[in-house]
């Protein structure tokens, strides 16, 4: 699958500065790669407040304040977390809207039930139900990391237009 991340990108930057919004990110499986590709914009810094890269789940717990209940009951890669990382990220960061991606890039990791390309993406904006998707993605571990980011990224865009 294709991704166009310069193209995503932009269409978010065009709705952040429409919207005047703010927003953070907390990666794990993109591991720094939604921070990467929305700085490569100029002047996203007005909108952009950063990222925590949780590849722990003692940085999921002692950063963006996930519990350690629903990392031992559902596991670092679970819609849960994802919820707990985006909420997190957009208290820790102070920002009004926080994406967070949670999954197995592989090629290793992978089990039955959490096959490699599954991934969980988290969108929290303030005064707004926190929604998650539970997607499939397929490829190689490059594919899976662009294909979580353009998704989180869209997810973004459409929280902040809804």
């Amino acid at each position: 699958m294709k991704t166009d991340l310069k193209t995503t990108s932009e269409k978010l930057f065009s709705v952040l500065s429409e919207k005047k919004v703010t927003f953070g990110t907390a990666e794990s499986c993109t591991g720094g790669l939604i921070a990467k590709t929305v700085t490569d914009l100029s002047g996203i810094s007005e909108y952009y407040y950063g990222t925590v890269v949780s590849y722990s789940n003692s940085v999921k717990q002692n950063v963006l304040n996930v519990k350690e209940d629903t990392l031992k009951q559902y596991g670092a890669v679970s819609s849960c977390t994802a919820v707990q990382m985006a909420e997190g990220a957009r208290d820790v960061l102070g920002c009004d809207y926080a994406v967070s991606t949670t999954g197995i890039a592989g090629p290793t990791g992978g089990t039955k039930e959490k096959p490699v390309g599954l991934v969980y993406i988290a969108c929290a904006g303030k005064g707004k139900k926190t929604v998650v998707t539970e997607n499939h993605f397929s490829g190689t571990r490059k594919e899976i990391r662009e294909q979580a980011t353009e998704k989180a990224l869209n997810m973004l865009i459409e929280q902040i237009e809804k």
